[in-house]
């Protein structure tokens, strides 16, 4: 049994309003105590966490490479990440 994450971001050539605006939220507080302004270039994405069956990590993070590519992401639009960890 293995844990999967995958994690699918705009690519850095496509606007990210969300992080855009999550950027100016972290940085237009006039209290101290709340502001964020040492925090720049926002990106905001998801994260998709499953776990799955397989005989061996390389095999199974190449399983998972095919679902995020035809489903999970848009790869025109978005990139992303596959890490694989053994619960066993």
């Amino acid at each position: 049994m293995f844990r999967v994450k995958v994690t699918v971001m705009l690519k850095r050539s496509v606007l990210d309003p969300q992080g855009a605006a999550l950027e100016r939220a972290l940085n237009a507080c006039r209290d101290d105590a709340l502001s964020f302004s040492e925090v720049s270039s926002v990106r905001v994405g998801k994260v998709i966490e499953m776990t799955c069956d397989g005989n061996d990590a390389e095999s199974v993070k190449e399983r998972m490479h095919s679902l995020a590519d035809r489903i999970l992401a848009n790869p025109v639009m978005e990139e992303y990440t596959v890490s694989v960890e053994s619960l066993s």
